[in-house]
């Protein structure tokens, strides 16, 4: 989950590192710190905290530390080791000579640890992170590259690394295993980070590295070799979105921009992937033939928190559409527990960073086992993507907010279209298609009637900030909605949040409904809305306030609740993002009344790269 950035080439590497922690901070935001080759040796700064407050540390030396052209950062998601200073990166050696910045979990460091003490070294820190450099340091004799190869053989976990060496400047090497690194190639300089957000800004060209990678850069050259083998080549590849993409643009913050860049998302994620003629989607990137594609039994989606969510919803879809069965498992309990599947089953796994552990181990797991395995993610080169060799780009942008919203709706347009292509090569026809399809096409014009409520969102989100509780109730295809709904708001407001099916109120979390448990019921038009109302009632006889997300015109839905959201009129399958669009903005003006660190709330990151 912490993000990395190093620099080496013709700039002062401090501001470019500063930029690009800042970009990355929403991968962990515990500590920071900073790493520069210095004239004699390599200057440390860390500091607990946000990379604001590491800013704020090195800013009496800035002259000073400006001359570097070389060095490394880190922003820390705390594992191993409370959020302190000494346990903010970067670690250093036994001696000093060794510094280094760590992704991952050392699953060995006890071990390791104990044999260096033995030694009669002296750790620092908590963390299973100064281990490494310690071993680096004791495999070292000239040639960090070879020491970093050296002490990788003796480690097991996962590790994105980059390490200096005081008898090396102006030297970086990095390292992967189950976290990502990409290397950024520019003129006379390269940047490395764990992704492409912190290197945007210099420039658009890229390696992505694989498991089993190092590289010894200096300056603009790369050497890339394989921890097995020797010299390796990796491709280069384009980064397709532009620096502007990962800032604010006037907005409060990065949530609330990317809850309002979902109309374009949207379109974005489903350009060219329509096709209204035929009532059916392309999406070449899944490598299907038709033998293929009805040749399929049964999809399985894996995925992890909003992920998963959007799974749910493709299930509904793929089910309804193709009469296909669909299944969705959370990746973290997928390889565990032996799941049943084949040749003919195909895995669809979600991630938005296309780096999350548990969803890459799911993907593994069923390649292992001959299934025909797909990703859905929204990052061009990420390891899962990489790893499929077959599946769909969101084509979302940069999703800097740890609270995801537009690569969900972007998800679940995707999914809606998968769901139609298996329809059409099973059993619906043409004409069928054509109508889900304009329906589908409709998904940003949905979401943009519902951005355009935002004023009257924020006043009701006035009458419940002062919750401590929610529950939040759908069935159908709005159950799957509930449960994101929940999520959202307990990720940035703090407010325990639960979704249920509306008919599980009555098994057992209706004991807990009285007037200090709102309930926000998802009562969109379509059927099973009678029972819906009826859950109201019994909501309403208990004294919960309700919010209703009601169909716009629905008088009746109205007249249930103490107050509404209206979404557009549609169709069961595509009033899910609407709905969505508008629980999101819900959360948000809730957290923002709550005066929450929204972008960055506590103890989460935005890709969560240890299982």
């Amino acid at each position: 989950m912490c993000g990395i950035v190093g620099y080496t080439g013709k700039r002062s590497a401090m501001p470019v590192l500063i930029s690009g922690l800042k970009k990355l901070e929403y991968r962990g935001y515990d500590s920071a710190g900073m790493a520069l080759s210095g004239d004699d040796d390599i200057i440390v700064r860390k500091q607990s905290g946000k990379v604001a407050e590491l800013s704020e540390l090195i800013e009496e030396e800035k002259i000073a530390l400006a001359s570097s052209r070389s060095g490394i950062a880190h922003t820390r998601w705390a594992t191993h080791g409370p959020p302190t200073t000494p346990n903010a990166h970067p670690h250093q050696g036994n001696e000093g000579r060794v510094v280094l910045v760590h992704n991952g979990i050392i699953e060995n460091h006890n071990a390791l640890r104990d044999r260096f003490k033995a030694d009669g070294h002296v750790f620092k820190s908590e963390t299973d992170s100064e281990v490494l450099a310690h071993l680096v340091e004791s495999h070292y004799q000239g040639d960090l590259l070879e020491a970093v190869k050296k002490s990788l053989h003796e480690v097991d976990g996962t590790y994105g690394i980059t390490c200096m060496c005081n008898d090396e400047p102006g030297v970086l090497v990095v390292a992967r295993s189950g976290s990502p690194i990409v290397i950024g190639l520019g003129e006379d300089e390269t940047i490395v980070a764990s992704d492409a957000s912190a290197i945007i800004t210099y420039t658009r060209q890229a390696i992505y590295l694989d498991d089993g990678d190092l590289a010894r850069i200096e300056g603009s050259k790369v050497d890339i070799q394989s921890l097995h083998s020797g010299s390796v080549t990796r491709a280069t590849s384009e980064i397709d979105w532009s620096p502007d993409a990962a800032e604010k643009g006037g907005y409060e913050h990065y949530m609330l921009k990317e809850i309002f860049e979902q109309p374009e998302a949207i379109r974005n994620t489903m350009r060219g992937r329509i096709d209204l003629t035929r009532g059916t989607a392309i999406l070449s990137g899944l490598n299907l033939s038709p033998r293929e594609i009805v040749d399929i039994q049964r999809l399985l989606i894996v995925g992890c928190g909003t992920s998963m969510n959007a799974g749910l919803i493709g299930e509904y879809a793929v089910e309804d559409f193709a009469g296909l069965p669909a299944e969705v498992e959370q990746a973290a309990e997928f390889r565990y527990r032996n799941p049943i599947v084949g040749s003919r089953d195909m895995v669809l796994a979600i991630s938005q960073s296309g780096e999350t552990a548990d969803t890459l181990a799911a993907v593994r797991e069923a390649v292992d086992k001959g299934s025909l395995v797909a990703a859905l993610v929204n990052v061009v080169g990420s390891t899962i993507a990489r790893e499929t060799g077959r599946g769909i780009y969101l084509h979302a942008g940069p999703e800097i907010s740890v609270a995801s919203t537009k690569a969900f709706t972007s998800q679940v347009s995707v999914l809606l279209m998968i769901a139609l292509k298996l329809a059409r090569a099973n059993r619906l026809s043409r004409e069928q298609g054509i109508q889900i399809a304009t329906e589908i096409e409709r998904l940003p014009e949905l979401v943009q009637a519902v951005l355009n409520t935002n004023d009257q969102i924020a006043e009701i989100a006035k009458h419940y900030a002062d919750y401590d509780n929610a529950f939040y109730i759908g069935r159908g295809y709005m159950f799957p909605v509930a449960l994101e709904g929940a999520l959202k708001l307990k990720e940035i407001s703090y407010i325990h949040a639960e979704g249920y099916h509306s008919a599980e109120l009555k098994h057992g979390p209706i004991a807990l409904l009285d007037k200090k448990m709102p309930v926000v019921a998802l009562l969109n038009q379509g059927p099973g809305q009678d029972k819906s109302l009826s859950n109201v009632a019994e909501c309403k006889a208990r004294n919960a306030p309700v919010l209703g997300i009601i169909t716009k015109g629905d008088d009746e839905a109205r007249k249930a609740c103490d107050h509404v959201i209206e979404i557009p009129a549609c169709p069961q399958f595509t009033s899910v993002v609407p709905a969505a669009a508008a629980l999101q903005l819900f959360a948000y003006h809730v957290a923002r009344i709550r005066d929450c660190a929204i972008d960055q709330p506590r103890n989460l990151a935005k890709s969560v790269t240890v299982e």
